[in-house]
Protein backbone atom coordinates (compact mmCIF):
# COMPACT_ATOMS: atom_id res chain seq x y z
CA UNK A 1 0.00 0.00 0.00
CA UNK A 2 1.34 3.20 -1.20
CA UNK A 3 1.28 6.71 0.25
CA UNK A 4 1.42 10.45 -0.44
CA UNK A 5 1.67 12.24 2.19
CA UNK A 6 2.03 9.65 5.60
CA UNK A 7 4.68 7.23 6.03
CA UNK A 8 3.71 3.77 7.18
CA UNK A 9 6.37 1.12 9.17
CA UNK A 10 5.81 -1.44 10.97
CA UNK A 11 8.03 -3.38 13.19
CA UNK A 12 8.58 -5.54 16.28
CA UNK A 13 4.80 -5.28 16.92
CA UNK A 14 4.54 -1.34 16.34
CA UNK A 15 2.73 0.03 13.49
CA UNK A 16 4.73 3.55 13.34
CA UNK A 17 2.58 6.10 11.30
CA UNK A 18 4.19 9.36 10.17
CA UNK A 19 2.77 12.84 8.95
CA UNK A 20 5.17 13.36 6.08
CA UNK A 21 4.93 17.37 4.74
CA UNK A 22 7.46 18.64 6.49
CA UNK A 23 7.70 21.56 4.47
CA UNK A 24 4.77 22.82 6.13
CA UNK A 25 4.84 21.31 8.89
CA UNK A 26 2.84 18.00 7.82
CA UNK A 27 -0.53 20.51 7.68
CA UNK A 28 -3.71 18.30 7.47
CA UNK A 29 -5.01 17.82 3.95
CA UNK A 30 -7.90 15.25 2.48
CA UNK A 31 -5.38 13.40 1.46
CA UNK A 32 -3.26 13.04 4.85
CA UNK A 33 -6.88 12.73 6.27
CA UNK A 34 -7.60 9.85 4.14
CA UNK A 35 -4.33 7.95 4.18
CA UNK A 36 -4.39 8.15 7.94
CA UNK A 37 -7.66 6.39 8.22
CA UNK A 38 -6.12 3.58 5.44
CA UNK A 39 -2.71 2.94 7.81
CA UNK A 40 -5.13 3.11 11.00
CA UNK A 41 -7.68 0.38 9.12
CA UNK A 42 -4.45 -1.30 7.82
CA UNK A 43 -3.10 -1.40 11.25
CA UNK A 44 -6.01 -2.13 13.78
CA UNK A 45 -6.66 -4.98 11.11
CA UNK A 46 -2.95 -6.56 11.30
CA UNK A 47 -2.63 -9.45 14.37
CA UNK A 48 1.41 -8.65 14.21
CA UNK A 49 0.38 -5.04 15.26
CA UNK A 50 -0.02 -4.04 19.24
CA UNK A 51 0.40 -0.99 19.37
CA UNK A 52 0.16 2.13 17.02
CA UNK A 53 2.81 5.29 17.15
CA UNK A 54 1.49 8.61 15.49
CA UNK A 55 4.26 11.23 14.74
CA UNK A 56 4.86 13.49 12.47
CA UNK A 57 8.08 13.96 9.98
CA UNK A 58 10.78 16.79 10.58
CA UNK A 59 10.41 19.75 12.98
CA UNK A 60 6.03 19.39 13.39
CA UNK A 61 3.59 17.38 14.81
CA UNK A 62 1.25 18.77 12.98
CA UNK A 63 0.71 22.27 12.52
CA UNK A 64 -3.44 22.28 11.54
CA UNK A 65 -5.30 22.41 8.36
CA UNK A 66 -3.16 23.57 5.59
CA UNK A 67 -4.59 27.12 4.91
CA UNK A 68 -5.03 26.81 1.47
CA UNK A 69 -7.83 24.57 1.72
CA UNK A 70 -9.69 27.01 4.17
CA UNK A 71 -9.19 30.25 2.37
CA UNK A 72 -12.37 29.61 0.15
CA UNK A 73 -14.43 29.32 3.30
CA UNK A 74 -14.55 33.22 3.91
CA UNK A 75 -16.27 33.57 0.29
CA UNK A 76 -18.36 30.86 0.67
CA UNK A 77 -16.55 29.09 -2.20
CA UNK A 78 -16.28 25.05 -1.98
CA UNK A 79 -13.00 24.17 -0.18
CA UNK A 80 -10.69 21.85 -2.37
CA UNK A 81 -11.06 18.49 -1.67
CA UNK A 82 -13.78 18.72 0.88
CA UNK A 83 -15.52 15.53 0.95
CA UNK A 84 -18.37 13.93 3.21
CA UNK A 85 -16.92 11.42 6.04
CA UNK A 86 -16.50 7.70 4.80
CA UNK A 87 -18.60 5.15 6.13
CA UNK A 88 -17.73 4.00 9.32
CA UNK A 89 -14.26 1.84 9.63
CA UNK A 90 -14.96 0.20 12.60
CA UNK A 91 -18.69 -0.91 12.48
CA UNK A 92 -19.01 -2.12 15.81
CA UNK A 93 -17.59 1.40 17.32
CA UNK A 94 -20.14 3.81 19.21
CA UNK A 95 -21.58 6.32 16.67
CA UNK A 96 -19.76 8.93 18.63
CA UNK A 97 -16.03 7.55 17.69
CA UNK A 98 -16.78 7.30 13.95
CA UNK A 99 -15.32 10.98 13.08
CA UNK A 100 -12.78 11.98 11.68
CA UNK A 101 -10.44 12.05 14.35
CA UNK A 102 -12.82 10.46 17.37
CA UNK A 103 -11.96 7.24 15.32
CA UNK A 104 -8.74 6.49 17.36
CA UNK A 105 -10.81 5.71 20.26
CA UNK A 106 -12.50 2.70 18.27
CA UNK A 107 -9.14 1.22 17.38
CA UNK A 108 -8.71 -2.26 19.63
CA UNK A 109 -5.00 -1.48 20.27
CA UNK A 110 -3.53 1.77 22.44
CA UNK A 111 -2.51 5.11 19.91
CA UNK A 112 0.32 6.68 20.99
CA UNK A 113 0.93 10.24 20.43
CA UNK A 114 4.45 11.49 19.66
CA UNK A 115 4.63 15.12 19.89
CA UNK A 116 7.55 16.24 18.48
CA UNK A 117 6.71 20.22 17.65
CA UNK A 118 3.87 22.34 16.41
CA UNK A 119 0.19 21.23 16.93
CA UNK A 120 -2.07 23.14 16.32
CA UNK A 121 -5.78 23.10 15.66
CA UNK A 122 -6.62 19.50 14.09
CA UNK A 123 -3.34 18.18 14.80
CA UNK A 124 -3.72 18.88 18.40
CA UNK A 125 -7.54 17.51 18.12
CA UNK A 126 -5.75 14.23 16.64
CA UNK A 127 -3.51 13.87 19.51
CA UNK A 128 -6.27 14.20 22.08
CA UNK A 129 -8.21 11.21 20.71
CA UNK A 130 -5.03 9.15 21.12
CA UNK A 131 -5.03 7.00 23.85
CA UNK A 132 -1.53 8.60 25.02
CA UNK A 133 0.76 11.33 24.46
CA UNK A 134 4.22 11.81 24.75
CA UNK A 135 5.97 15.12 24.19
CA UNK A 136 9.25 16.54 22.82
CA UNK A 137 11.19 19.25 25.02
CA UNK A 138 10.52 21.67 21.69
CA UNK A 139 6.59 20.63 21.58
CA UNK A 140 4.13 23.27 21.03
CA UNK A 141 -0.14 23.30 21.48
CA UNK A 142 -2.51 25.64 20.57
CA UNK A 143 -6.45 25.09 19.59
CA UNK A 144 -5.94 27.88 17.06
CA UNK A 145 -9.72 27.55 16.43
CA UNK A 146 -10.61 31.34 17.75
CA UNK A 147 -7.55 32.68 16.26
CA UNK A 148 -8.90 31.40 12.56
CA UNK A 149 -12.23 32.75 13.62
CA UNK A 150 -13.23 29.19 14.23
CA UNK A 151 -15.30 27.32 16.91
CA UNK A 152 -14.18 24.13 19.05
CA UNK A 153 -14.07 21.52 16.26
CA UNK A 154 -14.16 17.69 16.05
CA UNK A 155 -15.60 17.54 19.39
CA UNK A 156 -12.50 19.17 21.02
CA UNK A 157 -14.94 20.74 23.57
CA UNK A 158 -15.68 17.27 24.70
CA UNK A 159 -12.62 15.36 25.29
CA UNK A 160 -10.50 19.01 26.41
CA UNK A 161 -12.33 19.42 29.81
CA UNK A 162 -11.94 15.31 30.50
CA UNK A 163 -8.20 15.42 30.06
CA UNK A 164 -7.58 19.02 31.69
CA UNK A 165 -10.55 20.05 33.18
CA UNK A 166 -12.86 22.60 32.83
CA UNK A 167 -11.37 25.64 33.36
CA UNK A 168 -7.78 25.19 31.78
CA UNK A 169 -10.28 24.05 28.77
CA UNK A 170 -11.81 27.68 28.88
CA UNK A 171 -8.18 29.16 28.87
CA UNK A 172 -6.78 27.30 26.19
CA UNK A 173 -10.23 27.38 23.62
CA UNK A 174 -10.75 31.23 23.82
CA UNK A 175 -7.22 31.96 24.18
CA UNK A 176 -5.44 29.86 21.54
CA UNK A 177 -2.63 30.58 23.63
CA UNK A 178 0.83 28.62 22.96
CA UNK A 179 1.73 25.82 25.45
CA UNK A 180 5.20 24.52 25.72
CA UNK A 181 5.82 21.10 26.76
CA UNK A 182 6.40 21.58 30.42
CA UNK A 183 3.02 23.39 31.08
CA UNK A 184 1.09 20.60 29.16
CA UNK A 185 2.40 18.14 31.73
CA UNK A 186 1.29 19.98 34.32
CA UNK A 187 -1.92 20.43 33.19
CA UNK A 188 -2.10 16.67 32.26
CA UNK A 189 -2.63 17.51 28.45
CA UNK A 190 0.63 14.93 27.66
CA UNK A 191 1.65 11.35 30.04
CA UNK A 192 5.35 12.31 29.75
CA UNK A 193 7.48 15.22 28.19
CA UNK A 194 11.24 13.79 27.01
CA UNK A 195 14.43 15.58 25.64
CA UNK A 196 13.83 16.31 21.78
CA UNK A 197 15.87 13.87 20.78
CA UNK A 198 14.94 10.95 22.76
CA UNK A 199 11.31 11.47 22.37
CA UNK A 200 11.14 8.58 19.07
CA UNK A 201 12.95 6.73 21.14
CA UNK A 202 11.71 6.48 24.70
CA UNK A 203 7.65 6.33 22.84
CA UNK A 204 9.00 3.09 20.76
CA UNK A 205 10.55 1.50 24.30
CA UNK A 206 7.20 2.13 25.65
CA UNK A 207 5.75 0.55 23.20
CA UNK A 208 7.56 -2.53 22.75
CA UNK A 209 7.18 -3.21 26.44
CA UNK A 210 3.24 -3.16 25.81
CA UNK A 211 3.72 -5.33 22.50
CA UNK A 212 5.85 -7.81 23.96
CA UNK A 213 4.69 -7.72 28.01
CA UNK A 214 0.38 -7.62 28.10
CA UNK A 215 -2.00 -8.99 26.35
CA UNK A 216 -3.33 -7.72 23.34
CA UNK A 217 -7.12 -9.01 24.62
CA UNK A 218 -6.84 -7.52 28.29
CA UNK A 219 -5.68 -3.97 25.97
CA UNK A 220 -8.17 -3.84 24.37
CA UNK A 221 -10.80 -4.40 26.45
CA UNK A 222 -9.90 -2.06 28.86
CA UNK A 223 -9.51 0.88 26.08
CA UNK A 224 -13.01 0.21 24.99
CA UNK A 225 -14.18 0.27 28.92
CA UNK A 226 -12.30 3.55 28.99
CA UNK A 227 -13.98 5.44 26.47
CA UNK A 228 -17.34 3.76 26.95
CA UNK A 229 -16.93 5.10 30.24
CA UNK A 230 -18.34 9.27 29.77
CA UNK A 231 -21.81 6.82 28.61
CA UNK A 232 -22.05 4.97 31.51
CA UNK A 233 -23.56 4.93 35.40
CA UNK A 234 -21.36 3.82 37.69
CA UNK A 235 -23.21 0.91 37.88
CA UNK A 236 -23.30 0.26 34.45
CA UNK A 237 -19.27 0.38 34.35
CA UNK A 238 -19.40 -1.99 37.36
CA UNK A 239 -22.12 -4.28 35.34
CA UNK A 240 -19.83 -4.55 32.32
CA UNK A 241 -16.41 -5.27 34.55
CA UNK A 242 -18.32 -7.81 35.66
CA UNK A 243 -19.14 -9.84 32.40
CA UNK A 244 -15.99 -8.46 31.21
CA UNK A 245 -14.19 -10.72 33.81
CA UNK A 246 -16.00 -13.93 33.22
CA UNK A 247 -15.22 -13.52 29.50
CA UNK A 248 -11.23 -13.06 30.66
CA UNK A 249 -11.00 -16.38 33.18
CA UNK A 250 -12.30 -18.34 29.34
CA UNK A 251 -9.38 -16.62 27.10
CA UNK A 252 -6.06 -18.35 26.42
CA UNK A 253 -4.12 -15.18 27.74
CA UNK A 254 -5.39 -15.16 31.37
CA UNK A 255 -3.90 -18.95 31.00
CA UNK A 256 -0.68 -17.76 29.69
CA UNK A 257 -0.99 -14.73 31.82
CA UNK A 258 -1.28 -17.22 35.12
CA UNK A 259 1.22 -20.03 33.44
CA UNK A 260 4.04 -17.08 32.43
CA UNK A 261 3.86 -15.66 35.74
CA UNK A 262 4.31 -19.48 37.70
CA UNK A 263 6.85 -20.72 35.23
CA UNK A 264 8.75 -17.32 35.29
CA UNK A 265 9.56 -16.73 32.00
CA UNK A 266 8.36 -13.92 29.21
CA UNK A 267 4.60 -14.32 27.87
CA UNK A 268 3.17 -15.01 24.87
CA UNK A 269 0.02 -13.55 24.46
CA UNK A 270 -1.80 -14.26 21.34
CA UNK A 271 -4.47 -11.86 22.10
CA UNK A 272 -7.41 -15.15 22.30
Amino acid sequence: MSYQEILYEVSEGIATITLNRPDRLNAWTQIMDQELRRAVNAAAADDGVRVLILTGAGRGFCAGADMGGLSGRSTGAAVSGETPQAPPDFLDAREDYRGRVSYFAAVPKPVIAAVNGPCAGIGMVAALYCDLRFAGSEALFTTAFSRRGLIAEYGSAWILPRLIGHGATVDLLLSARKVGAAEAFRLGLVNQVFQAEELIAATRAYALDLARSVSPRSMAVMKRQIWEAPFQTPGEAIALADTEMHESFRSADFREGVAHFLEKRKPAFTGK
